[in-house]
């Protein structure tokens, strides 16, 4: 039980720190936020509770697949939040557009034989 305590710890430090930083320095906070650290804390952890290299490397796989539908998140919520649209909104927009790039994408990655 200590154990889950002290990743969900790490892991909620990694996101207040960046949260706190892009007070004070956008810039930094987007670089921090833009490198994978979600993955790679999930790597780390898979490593340290004995997961073999096969399923690390599965897992990276997938989700290099998966963060190209995500993007659209990155691009249209700037987009909208610009022509005016309140915060709360532009989040929902922007989510139900990520969520159809998801369902749009599954398809088409099983066709090519990419499995999710």
């Amino acid at each position: 039980m200590l154990y889950y305590a002290l990743k969900v710890a790490v892991s909620a430090v990694v996101i207040v720190a960046i949260a706190e930083i892009a007070k004070r320095n956008i810039g930094i906070a987007a670089l921090l936020a833009a490198i994978p650290l979600t993955s790679v804390l999930a790597f780390i952890w898979m490593h340290i509770e004995g997961g073999e290299p096969a399923r690390i490397a599965e897992l990276s796989g997938q989700i290099f697949w998966l963060v190209i539908p995500s993007l659209i998140l990155f691009v249209l919520l700037p987009l909208l939040l610009r022509q005016g649209l309140g915060f709360w909104l532009s989040l929902a927009l922007s989510l139900a557009a990520t969520v159809a790039c998801y369902l749009a994408l599954l398809p088409v990655l099983r066709k090519l034989g990419v499995q999710l």
